[in-house]
């Protein structure tokens, strides 16, 4: 159950897809030389491979255990936490000011997939401190910046996330914890949180949890909610930690997947002295709280696309071991079953998918940075235009893909992959979680047709569609490239109708959006994510044709891209009817009929 870092494909999807070379020319991006970037991928894929991958499965059976108030990792996390942080991993993108590398997001993502990769509920908890630290950079106060970040970023603390509660899980404007404010100018905060990633462990000396909570008087719904600090121990001046706060874990849950996660019940203030900092104003919690959440739904979908690399790698072996039957059509030997035609699909679809979602997921991740770094106006609202239109689609597409390939993967193995021995049963288990938190995958899909086409008067999609257009147009006609060309067209075409008549919906004709908000994002990822595979063929191509990189990877770079636009995106233009035929055929049968 080893693993082993796609280098080769991350270095070509941030050198195609990201643009990385681009990125480097920009401010505060120009140590992001193609010999650095080689170097970071590197070591960090050493990393995962030889320290977090061997731990996946310890993880899995031990897991995280919550006794008396006290959260235990598995046997070596905090070993690998503590190489993790010491080589300053957890920095890789943070602000070199509060003592962060700078280097690009999208660079830090890729280094994010392989620990991810290697070991899925490992990764949640540096994942999970990064998204604290963009929330603290973009929004706390200079005092609270210089106080929290720099041991955040070095790794000594960690961070978490605090939004859901019993009664609010998708409407957090339902949550009721509260924030009263105390004579000194900090709040007392008091509530219970659940299902919170990694809110206790015996990693760190201290966790800093980001907490969403109501202030006396605060309107009702989003508009009233606050977000605070709250750290485990509380900090004195100096840095140096003082005494106990008033927040513990209530429990852990027992979980499908990612045992060595612990998913705390977290309470707040139930000796009445949880000390809280506000962080912004007042009823603006729910904006600072999205700073965190975007950059973690885009991580997500990472998830996704490293639980299917993983599982597609571990398919692939057992597949070429394996000898069971004979050759259909063939002679009457048995035959390692990666010969098998249907064992074969089942590897190029996982491999398809995982490479199509990984492009949607480094275009989503470099938009972000280019929304950071570009100096001009226009172009820095373009690039946040396309991150923000790409987010719902890299968290929801990615992570259903996830879902999907590795179920496949287990698929390859056959009664052997229905065995918790093999992995692959972990691989699916680990990766069921990826589409419902952060913001399930209807979630995502509703924000997509409500939020983000809408953007702008709808300037951002049609900008994508007219580039990919653009771009397909320009293809050759014959050739291997040219077999792709009818198949991207009949998509775009599809996905140019399909956002039209979406965007014309206004009123009664909402309940027709939502109904086919969910099948559109999936025609929307995979129609974006076969134009960026056919760009990928066309610089491999365009490569091969100079002799330059390696031969047999680049074929297959176009054989990828053929068999994602000839055998997967059909499924894209079909997608039109459910998206447009509304939603009268959802509530056909009234509810107390439902059961029979």
């Amino acid at each position: 159950m080893s693993y082993t870092p796609p280098l080769a494909e991350q270095r070509f999807v941030l050198e195609t897809i990201a643009r990385i070379d681009e990125l480097q020319a920009l401010p505060g991006f120009e140590a992001a030389t193609p010999d650095l970037v080689e170097a970071v991928l590197t070591e960090a894929g050493k990393l995962a491979a030889d320290l977090f991958a061997p731990l996946n499965v310890v993880g899995d059976k031990i897991g995280s255990k919550a006794v008396d108030g006290v959260v235990t990792t598995p046997p070596g996390f905090k070993e690998a936490y503590n190489a993790y942080a010491e080589g300053g991993w957890i920095g890789l993108g943070a602000h070199p000011e509060h003592g962060g590398q700078g280097l690009p997001f999208v660079l830090a993502s890729a280094v994010q997939e392989q620990i991810t990769s290697a070991n899925m509920a490992f990764s949640l908890c540096p994942m999970l401190t990064l998204g604290a630290i963009e929330a603290l950079q973009a929004h706390a106060s200079p005092e609270q910046q210089a106080l929290y970040l720099a041991p955040l970023i070095e790794g000594r603390w960690t961070g978490t996330m605090n939004l859901t509660e019993p009664q609010a899980g998708s409407d957090v404007g339902a949550l009721r914890a509260t924030a009263t404010p105390a004579a000194d100018g900090t709040w007392r905060v008091k509530g219970q949180k659940i299902f919170i990633t990694w809110g206790e462990h015996d990693l760190t000396e201290n966790i800093v949890h980001l907490v969403l909570a109501r202030t006396p008087d605060a309107p009702a719904g989003t508009k009233g909610i606050s977000l605070f600090i709250v750290p485990k121990f509380l900090v004195n001046a100096d840095g140096s930690l003082g005494a106990r706060n008033d927040a513990r874990v209530v429990s852990t849950e027992h979980k499908l997947g990612i045992h060595g996660s612990p998913t705390c019940t977290m309470a707040f203030g139930d000796n009445d002295d949880c000390v809280g900092y506000l962080v912004g104003a007042e009823n603006a919690g729910m904006r600072a709280m999205f700073t965190m959440m975007n950059h973690a739904r885009i991580n997500v979908g990472l998830e996704g696309v490293a639980i299917a690399e993983r599982a597609y790698q571990q398919a692939l072996t057992f597949a070429g071991e394996r000898v069971q039957s004979a050759k259909f059509g063939g002679a009457r030997e048995p035959v390692r079953i990666i010969e098998h035609a249907d064992v074969r699909r089942m590897l190029m679809t996982v491999r398809a998918f995982t490479q199509a979602a990984r492009a949607i997921a480094y275009l989503n991740a470099a938009a972000v940075d280019r929304a950071h770094a570009e100096a001009d106006a226009a172009k820095k609202a373009e690039a946040q235009g396309l991150a923000d239109l790409l987010t719902p689609v890299t968290k929801a597409f990615s992570t259903d893909i996830g879902v999907e390939m590795s179920s496949l993967a287990l698929q390859v193995f056959g009664g052997m992959g229905f065995i918790e021995e093999t992995g692959a049963a972990q691989h699916y288990r680990d990766s069921r979680i990826a589409p419902i938190y952060e913001g399930t995958n209807g979630i995502q899909a509703l924000d997509l047709v409500g939020r983000k086409l809408p953007m702008d008067g709808g300037r951002h999609w049609r900008s994508l569609l007219q580039r990919e257009r653009s771009f397909v147009g320009g293809l050759p006609k014959t050739g291997e490239l040219g077999q792709m060309v009818p198949y991207l067209e009949d998509a775009i075409e599809a996905l140019q109708t399909a956002s039209v008549w979406i965007s014309g919906n206004e009123g009664d004709k909402l309940a027709d959006t939502a109904a086919g908000a969910t099948p559109y994002l999936r025609m929307f990822g995979l129609t974006i994510g076969a134009s960026l595979l056919a760009r990928q063929a066309a610089e491999a191509a365009r490569r091969l044709d100079v002799g330059e990189g390696d031969p047999a990877f680049l074929k297959a770079k176009i054989a990828t891209a053929r068999f994602f636009a000839e055998q997967l995106l059909p499924a894209a233009p079909a997608l039109l009817g459910p998206i447009t035929r509304g939603a009268d055929l959802l509530y056909a049968i009234p509810e107390d009929a439902l059961p029979g």
